[in-house]
């Protein structure tokens, strides 16, 4: 990740983190405002994405998938 990009990362966490605390000071709900999280890191993510982390996440997906389904042992 550049460090434009990782600006503008760290700029949409700012601004996660600072709506989050004035949903919660205005008394939504603690799952409300965790949704809210949730939600806007994912469209931060689509918006900024970070193609090394992808990457390794994928890469750490086919490892497990080939350990689970090669180590199993059959069941009868």
């Amino acid at each position: 990740m550049d460090e434009r990009q990782l600006t503008e990362r760290v700029q949409g966490l700012e601004q996660i983190k600072s709506k989050a605390l004035q949903l919660a000071d205005e008394g939504q709900d603690a799952f409300e405002v965790r949704d809210f999280i949730s939600d806007a890191k994912k469209a931060l993510a689509f918006a900024v994405p970070d193609k090394e982390a992808m990457a390794k996440a994928v890469d750490a997906s086919k490892r497990f998938k080939t350990m689970t389904f090669q180590d199993a042992p059959e069941t009868l």
